[in-house]
């Protein structure tokens, strides 16, 4: 199962970023789960400076963008 990860602080780019994530795990075909972090710290001690920021597996993969369901696909696949 992969854990999807969206840091930020729930603004229209982070639930845009969500969309395509779902998105992305659902026409893959993947078991996953989401997760929205929200706390400004846990967000610090990722390492992520820009939001939103997409994080699958505890590696942070993408920030300050919000990323088409297709490049999510990308990650997810690897």
């Amino acid at each position: 199962m992969k854990k999807i990860q969206i840091l930020g602080s729930g603004c229209p780019k982070c639930v845009a970023l969500t969309a395509n994530a779902e998105a992305a795990a659902n026409q893959m075909g993947l078991a996953y789960s989401i997760e929205k972090v929200t706390d400004i710290n846990q967000i610090v001690k990722a390492g992520v400076m820009l939001t939103p920021a997409l994080s699958i597996d505890g590696k942070v993969v993408s920030m300050g963008k919000i990323l088409s369901p297709d490049d999510i696909a990308k990650h997810l696949g690897a």
